[in-house]
């Protein structure tokens, strides 16, 4: 151990956080000369590589400070592709070469339910892309105070980067995102300013359909579109309908409330209809603004087809979907078993799966926008014991209760699609006590060059 009062350290990288930054532990010696641990979090590193690093106010704890040189480089580094990878928070891995991403994924995935007392090798290897670029239908850009566009720093929710482009959304949507973009700065206009909450436009939505080419732009702003702007509305609109013959869908969203959210009070449709068609599994759904749908199209189709090879539905049995959206995995399903409950506490959502499968021509489905927990109680007693449960809840999992009425309700076999390999874990820990056994996880990439990983897992009730 090697103690110092410097600023300056040389340190080793012990492992990554959750947020993929690297971990090290320097000593120090504190007013009294003794030894005193400090903990870095140091961004842009990688496991077992040597760095040299400074750190402001050294005597606390815990510090996150850059690297000042990479003194032994991990043999997996990589010079990152995107030119704004040092300041913007979007991607954290471009560093690292995919194959080192996707083993840490299926690290990650195994360290998780080793913890709850799983056999880690019921955890398959992750699935990756084969170019994992490009791979986005849906991007949130923010606008700056003085107007321009782009995404949050890395760690600076205040701080806007102005983006020339973007290496993991689609190359259509990153050029109407610019067109819009030197649209605002032709007529000079504002971006919000989160601190004196002033200022016209807040946020660009773009969303576009892989499977149709059909676009969404949707537009934040405090003000409606008229008045002083009909002028250069009118001038977003033509240049939009010159230049982009995909987008079917542009949107003036009125925002007033302080929450920095991407939400409408009073929607202006400026060209085109509300929505988009998009298609995933061989189905078709509507997507609104506020829709939620998987952003990777090309993964979210091997969940699909993972969860239903593990769930091995049948035209004898029902199914409740929990956490259903907007149907995403419950149309799919439904085509293959007798009768299938949807269950989603988002009423827009569940009138868009409503609609979603009257679109499709499904009708063996029903869908209750209800809290799961509840939703489970009412949809049991009008439906019976389901043979076959699906949830995908959010990253804060489904919770103990919820998990502990789906082993009261008996199914046969339980497929949990999960965003959140801890919570995941933690979840599944909780249907031991009812009889089931963990069969199988099949970890996803639908997010390369970030941390985030998806899993599909089955577990089946052992008989009585």
């Amino acid at each position: 151990m090697t103690v110092t009062n410097e600023k300056t350290f040389v340190t080793e990288i012990n492992h990554l956080d959750e947020k993929g930054s690297g971990q090290a532990v320097v000593w120090r010696e504190n007013e009294l000369g003794n030894p005193k641990k400090l903990k870095l979090t140091i961004p842009q590193t990688l496991p077992g590589e040597k760095v040299r690093v400074t750190v402001d106010q050294p005597e606390r704890r815990r510090r996150k400070a850059m690297p000042d040189e990479i003194l032994e480089a991990h043999p997996e580094r990589l010079q990152p592709a995107c030119p704004h990878f040092d300041l913007c928070g979007g991607c954290v891995w471009q560093h690292w070469q995919y194959s080192g991403q996707l083993q840490q994924k299926t690290n990650h995935v195994k360290h998780a339910v080793e913890a709850q007392g799983f056999d880690p090798k019921l955890v398959r290897e992750t699935i990756g892309m084969d170019d994992p670029w490009r791979y986005r239908n849906k991007m949130e850009f923010t606008f700056a105070p003085d107007g321009s566009l782009g995404l949050h720093e890395q760690g600076n929710f205040r701080k806007i980067i102005s983006l020339e482009t973007c290496l993991i959304a689609g190359k259509e949507m990153v050029e109407a995102a610019m067109e819009i973009a030197d649209w605002v700065k032709a007529y000079q206009l504002k971006g919000y300013d989160k601190d004196a909450h002033e200022g016209l436009l807040r946020h660009l939505m773009v969303r576009q359909s892989f499977a149709t080419g059909e676009m969404m732009l949707a537009l934040f702003a405090t003000e409606a579109p008229d008045g002083d702007l009909e002028e250069a509305v009118q001038d977003l609109k033509d240049r939009i309908e010159r230049k982009f013959s995909q987008v079917k869908s542009l949107l003036w969203l009125e925002n007033t409330d302080w929450a920095d959210r991407t939400q409408s009070e009073k929607s202006h449709v400026l060209a085109g209809r509300d929505f988009i068609y998009d298609e995933m599994a061989g189905y078709r759904y509507r997507l609104w603004f506020d829709t939620f749908f998987q952003t990777n199209p090309t993964q979210a189709q091997k969940l699909v087809e993972i969860a239903l090879e593990m769930g091995q539905p049948k035209k004898t049995e029902k199914m409740i979907d929990l956490f259903c959206g907007v149907g995403t995995f419950s149309l799919p399903f439904a085509s293959r078993v007798a009768e299938l409950a949807g269950i989603e506490i988002v009423e827009t959502s569940i009138e868009s799966a409503k609609r979603n499968a009257q679109d499709n021509e499904i009708t063996n489905t029903y869908f209750l926008a209800k809290d799961a927990r509840m939703g489970i109680d009412q949809v049991l007693e009008s439906f019976g014991h389901p043979e076959l449960l699906m949830l995908d809840p959010p990253r804060s999992g489904a919770g103990g209760k919820v998990m502990r009425k789906i082993g009261r309700s008996k199914p046969e076999r339980i497929v949990y699609v999960s965003c959140n390999p801890d919570t995941f874990a933690t979840d599944i820990k909780e249907l031991e006590p009812f009889g089931y056994t963990l069969k199988a996880v099949q970890p996803v990439d639908l997010f390369p060059h970030t941390v985030h990983v998806e899993c599909v897992a089955l577990l089946v009730r052992n008989e009585d």
